[in-house]
């Protein structure tokens, strides 16, 4: 188990290296120049060469590459050129409304989905299957931003019962935190939820309509006992596989939520340095999400030996 880890931590590295690569050669192939964006359109262009020299942006492209490379295995992702504070720091502090923000959302997924696909195995071709699966279509179909609207027009603006946007630190005690993030936790859990609750089906689906299912149903274990005992757990590999791909989308892709809710996570950081071309910071937040998200599907891939002892048997074989 050991050596499997140690192998996948080290494949990090040509992964970190194709991530960062892509990233600064598409951001520095972007028109656009932050010495111009800082100095503004008063600036003469001698003062935004003069401010380009200052930051290295007039050095050759693979040279610039290369120092901020280096930096990054020795644990520097460079310094915001707008907010003159390290880019890692920067990260770390908008990290927490965006894992907050994150987990909640997969929590609500998690507990509607998995349920509602059990649900629909069980019924398969009755009304409640049908109901399900136009609920699932339809929470794949709509798009994030609109039902954060709804909901907040809904809950926030109609009834009053939650804020319409905003953020407050788990130090302002937990209700008065998770009172901010329900609404877009639920409008990013419900997207994830069809898609853990499909797969959920599918593969439950497979699992009963096996031979010793029906076999230990004919033996008289009650329903309950070989759905949620027996089936579940077979079945619960690529739910997990789907589980782990959705959390690592939550935290990549919570931008638009994040930006209709006012929320201060890595999601408005990015757009506002997108915004403000500020180089180091776009690459440094992305290259931290890809390696966030990659580490993801280590632990999840752990997962799969807790979950079924058949898998440790084949890595050591």
């Amino acid at each position: 188990m050991k050596t499997y880890i140690l192998g996948r931590l080290l494949s990090l590295i040509p992964v970190i290296l194709i991530v960062a690569v892509v990233i600064f050669f598409v951001i520095h192939l972007t028109p656009g120049d932050p010495a111009a964006v800082m100095l503004g359109p008063e600036a003469s262009p001698d003062e935004v060469e003069k401010l380009r020299h200052g930051l290295g942006l007039d050095l050759p492209i693979w040279k610039q590459f290369i120092i901020w490379f280096t930096g990054v295995f020795k644990g520097n992702l460079g310094m915001s050129i707008f907010l003159k504070e390290p880019v890692l720091k920067l990260f770390l502090d908008h990290l927490g409304p965006t894992l907050s923000l994150a987990i909640l959302a997969q929590g609500i997924s998690v507990l509607l989905a998995i349920p509602m696909g059990i649900m629909a195995a069980r019924k398969r071709g009755t009304g409640v299957d049908q109901t399900f699966m136009i609920v699932s279509l339809l929470g794949i179909s709509l798009p994030g931003f609109l039902l954060a609207l709804l909901l907040s027009l809904l809950f926030a603006v109609k009834l009053a019962w939650l804020p319409v946007a905003g953020y407050r630190p788990l130090s302002a005690g937990l209700w008065m935190h998770l009172k901010y993030l329900i609404l877009p936790a639920i409008s990013l859990g419900f997207i994830q939820a069809a898609l853990i609750a499909r797969m959920t089906r599918s593969s439950m689906l497979d699992v009963l309509s096996m031979n010793y299912m029906k076999t230990a149903y004919a033996k008289g274990v009650r329903e309950i006992v070989l759905v949620y005992k027996h089936a579940l757990r077979n079945a619960f590999i690529p739910i997990l596989t789907v589980i782990g791909q959705t959390f690592g989308t939550l935290i990549a892709g919570a931008v638009v939520i994040e930006s209709v809710f006012n929320i201060p996570g890595l999601g408005q950081l990015l757009v506002q340095s997108i915004s403000q071309r500020d180089y180091a910071v776009i690459q440094g937040v992305v290259l931290m999400i890809a390696v966030s998200y990659v580490l993801i599907n280590l632990l999840v891939d752990l997962l799969y030996g807790v979950i079924d002892p058949r898998v440790r048997l084949s890595r050591r074989s």
